[in-house]
């Protein structure tokens, strides 16, 4: 049996940990049905404007209406891919740059101001020039999705590498060990869990980014069919892009977490 080594308190203990998983999951469920319930419910009622605020029935028939003329899976591949490729590289990038700028002090000093500008700098100012540097194709969008991850990235990682435990880099130090044995050896096995904390910040800011992206520089993508609904003033596309990027956004968090569990473990 799986748990025929333990005791009778651990077993009692994981069955109240699961149990406990299990409830929490399913009021995350049931969170999410009342919300839609209501927000239909107002919505037939007539206590909000459907025309402005859209309904759950209604999101549901216009993404019907985008999968029959086979445009949904066209938009979401679209903004998936852009999101993807953006993410991955600011996460390698800015773990890359945190790393040379902890092993050394002086670079770490030198750039660390211009990383905070860089980071308070608000990146949709920079859309005209990337589209002039890129063109308006899908290099200007992945631009700006890594660009916007990739100062957190770098920030958040320096952080982790920096606040390991100091007792232990003086032994390993005392022991004879160099700063790359210890990089290598203590702080980045130490600094996982902020690794798994970037990576969750990294997802947000990646969809961020797509999205602004998007609407500066995109002739499909989800972005585009906001920014294409708010113009022409059909609001079901923009709440429906919308719920599609929330189900997209919290798919990725889901694959970060599952991550994290098999790392930890």
């Amino acid at each position: 049996m799986k748990h025929a080594n333990c005791s009778k308190e651990h077993i009692l203990y994981l069955k109240k940990k699961r149990r406990k998983s299990v409830l929490i999951n399913l009021a995350r469920v049931g969170l999410l049905v009342v919300f839609l319930g209501v927000w239909e419910l107002l919505a037939q009622l007539k206590v909000i404007d459907p025309f402005i605020t859209s309904s759950p029935l209604r999101v549901a028939k216009t993404i019907g209406d985008l999968y029959r003329n086979g445009t949904l899976f066209t938009h979401i591949g679209i903004t998936l891919m852009e999101t993807f490729i953006g993410f991955f590289i600011a996460v390698i990038l800015g773990y890359t740059i945190a790393v040379l700028l902890y092993m050394s002090d002086s670079a770490c000093k030198i750039f660390e101001p211009y990383i905070v500008v860089l980071n308070s700098l608000p990146k949709i100012a920079l859309g005209p020039l990337i589209i002039i540097w890129f063109g308006t194709g899908y290099s200007s969008i992945i631009f700006m999705t890594a660009l916007v991850a990739i100062i957190v990235c770098i920030m958040n990682t320096l952080t982790g590498f920096l606040s390991v435990d100091k007792t232990m880099i003086t032994l390993m130090q005392a022991m004879g060990a160099k700063k790359r044995s210890i990089l290598f050896k203590l702080v980045i096995p130490a600094s996982l869990p902020s690794l798994i904390n970037t990576l969750k910040v990294a997802v947000g800011l990646s969809w961020i980014g797509s999205i602004m992206g998007e609407y500066v520089a995109s002739r499909a993508g989800l972005g585009y069919l906001i920014v294409y609904g708010g113009q022409v003033f059909k609001l079901d596309l923009v709440m429906t892009s919308t719920f599609i990027l929330c189900i997209l956004a919290g798919g990725m968090y889901g694959i970060i977490t599952l991550i994290e569990k098999k790392l930890t473990k």
